[in-house]
């Protein structure tokens, strides 16, 4: 009973989700992949990923860090951002100016979401979310 309320609980949670949202917990699941779906496609993949794995779909929906992860790498493919070759830097793309260094044995995307929750990185954020925007 309780596995079959959590998998409703989880549909419930996919069919009312927005896309960024949608797109974010969708890229943890099949990589950049996403860039290239359709809305509709998106909302598809979503559903049948929230009946497949609801404890899973639910823990990434709730967690803050996966949207931010999700921008930090939207912001890398439209060429805003460039991580180094060695994946230890992130610089702007148009004057290869340094933004950050990665910590040792993390993951750059982890990284870079925590450091938007800092004073430097949320004006960062903001920048490069008007840039993604406009």
């Amino acid at each position: 009973m309780e596995v079959l309320e959590l998998e409703v609980d989880a549909l419930i949670a996919a069919r009312s989700i927005d896309i960024e949202t949608a797109e974010a917990v969708m890229r943890v699941e099949i990589g950049s992949k996403v860039s290239q779906m359709t809305s509709r496609e998106l909302k598809r993949d979503i559903l049948i990923y929230a009946k497949k794995n609801p404890k899973l779909f639910l823990e990434l929906v709730e967690d803050e860090n996966i949207k931010l992860r999700n921008f930090g790498i939207k912001a890398t493919e439209m060429n805003i951002l460039s991580l180094s070759s060695d994946q230890r830097t992130f610089n702007w793309s148009s004057n290869n100016r340094k933004l950050m260094t990665v910590p040792f044995d993390e993951h750059p995307y982890s990284a870079l979401a925590a450091w938007f929750k800092t004073d430097e990185g949320m004006e960062i954020y903001s920048n490069i979310e008007k840039r993604l925007n406009s």
